[in-house]
């Protein structure tokens, strides 16, 4: 690291700067070039106002999981009316 106490010496070393962004720059271009292409996978797309996880059936699904424990605490769910 250098300090720059001159006119001089600072522009100099702002040049300095400019020249390594500059590489850098062309660097990064070859760089982007080099890199692989996207794969397109829009065969995989799933809409987004769906859930895969999403069970549509409510009564099936507390059947599958909850069974005996859904059936004990429904049972007398009509005998208040």
């Amino acid at each position: 690291m250098t300090i720059a106490t001159t006119y001089d010496e600072r522009i100099a070393l702002i040049k300095k700067i400019a020249e390594r962004k500059k590489k850098l720059a062309a660097v990064k271009a070859k760089t982007r070039k080099v890199r692989a292409p996207k794969v397109d996978r829009s065969f995989m797309d799933i809409p987004k106002e769906s859930n895969i996880y999403q069970w549509t059936d409510a009564s099936k699904y507390a059947k599958e999981y909850y069974g005996e424990t859904m059936y004990e605490t429904t049972r007398f769910d009509n005998d208040w009316d």
